[in-house]
């Protein structure tokens, strides 16, 4: 397959209104949670990226009738928790890690036995994780060589309660604990080292499932009642939305307006470590809709500087990395993460895959085991290669809007994961970006 690659030249300043995809992490779990629910849920705002049709393509295959997507709007005929059907072969979840970890715990508590496959780069992608505090709960799983997929998870099994520290903090790891325990006799408690993403505990109890939590610990009962379909609204992603942060940041005489943007608390550390660096955003029209903070942010672009980045906000802004490298790279100073290990097992390994593109752009970068040193430069031209990561490609898509001569992005098809129409939306706020197949 040709490689799909962006070129962008310096431009600005940046202009508009504009309303981001729907967020990715709660358009997955709406789709999983209105799939076990009894009755209908009409889900609006979701995203229609490659990932989340892959979860909804994965519902159908297991006996859900759901209807559409369509302009974001999804109806999703739930079966109940003891409603789903084994599927006719594998499930193939394509370049989604979400799906495939979170579908994990939910099937190893049902009665039939699943195989879950993906593209290249999720077979690459490290299962066991997840695996390791399923199977102590009573799961046979079976990984590929590495612990990476194919999964081969076994039915029929009767699921025990447990309590378990997570080693590293992961919403991910965390949903997929919460989704067997569902299932599991007894109590199951997820203990976490730092906070990270509650999407999934806000949606279980949203749902009118019941869910405890006690300072780092989240808890439910097996077995505790059911899950109730209804309408729900889907924020627009702020992991999306931190692109255009960023590029109104460093681009002089930029002013964007982001509407209904989720801020959900575990979700803002891109906008403390931005603002931390100088960057001038207001929160506007905060509100709540279906358990999730959401408001409209206004960026106008200043002079950003270098920081030794809080380790708390780490887990708080895991995703936005690509997009804070890039900000940190127009910043004076140096910026420092420690830390950040987990960006080595994301689509890509994002550390040294940002770390190599910002040098090929002239920035000065040292690359730690878990984090990155960058020191303000300014950017040249170049040809980048994205690793197939979608973040990363978007991230210097941004890039090329301060280099000197034009930035070549290259094998950006996967943006269509997350951000379907980022072209057109950048371009609409005043991008000089050009789609090209190589």
């Amino acid at each position: 397959m040709a490689s799909l690659d962006y070129t962008v030249k310096v431009g600005g300043p940046l202009q508009g209104v504009i309303r981001v995809a729907g967020d990715k992490s709660i358009s997955h779990r709406a789709v999983i949670l209105g799939a076990l629910a009894t009755g209908q849920s009409v889900i609006t705002g979701l995203l229609q990226g490659e990932d989340v049709l892959g979860t909804i393509s994965a519902f159908r295959a297991l006996g859900v009738a759901i209807e559409g997507p369509q302009d974001g709007r999804l109806v999703v005929n739930g079966v109940g928790l003891h409603g789903l059907k084994a599927p006719a072969g594998a499930l193939d979840l394509g370049n989604s890690g979400t799906s495939m970890r979170l579908l994990t715990g939910l099937l190893c508590a049902q009665p039939f036995a699943t195989q879950l496959v993906g593209d290249d780069s999720l077979m690459k992608r490290p299962m066991e994780r997840v695996a390791v505090p399923l199977r102590l709960m009573g799961a046979v799983i079976k990984t590929g060589a590495g612990g990476r997929p194919p999964l081969q998870i076994e039915g029929g099994r009767q699921l025990h309660g447990i309590s378990y520290t997570l080693p590293v903090a992961s919403a991910q790891v965390k949903s997929a604990i919460l989704l067997a325990g569902l299932y599991a006799h007894g109590r199951t408690t997820v203990i976490e080292p730092a906070p990270s993403r509650d999407h999934t505990e806000r949606m279980l109890a949203g749902f009118g499932y019941p869910v405890s939590q006690d300072g780092p610990a989240i808890s439910l009962q097996g077995g505790a009642g059911e899950l109730k379909a209804g309408p729900l609204d889907i924020p627009a992603d702020l992991s999306s939305a931190a692109f255009f942060l960023v590029a109104a940041s460093i681009v002089p005489g930029s002013r964007v307006v982001l509407k209904r943007v989720g801020m959900n608390p575990t979700r803002t550390g891109v906008i403390a470590i931005l603002r931390a660096m100088g960057a001038n955003i207001e929160v506007d029209r905060d509100t709540q809709v279906g358990g999730e903070r959401v408001a409209d942010l206004t960026v106008t672009a200043s002079a950003l500087h270098g920081i030794q980045i809080p380790p708390e906000l780490v887990p708080l802004a895991i995703d936005e990395f690509p997009a804070i490298f890039v900000a940190a790279a127009c910043a004076a100073g140096t910026t420092i993460l420690h830390g950040a290990e987990e960006l080595r097992v994301k689509e890509s390994d994002r550390l040294s895959v940002m770390a190599r593109g910002l040098k090929a752009l002239g920035v000065a970068v040292a690359e730690f085991p878990d984090g990155l040193a960058i020191t303000g430069s300014p950017f040249t031209g170049g040809v980048i290669d994205s690793g197939g990561d979608h973040r990363i490609a978007m991230a210097f898509a941004v890039a090329g809007l301060r280099a000197a001569a034009p930035v070549r992005v290259r094998d950006c098809r996967n943006v269509a994961t997350s951000f379907p129409g980022f072209v057109e939306m950048a371009c609409a706020l005043g991008f000089d970006l050009q789609v090209t197949n190589s």
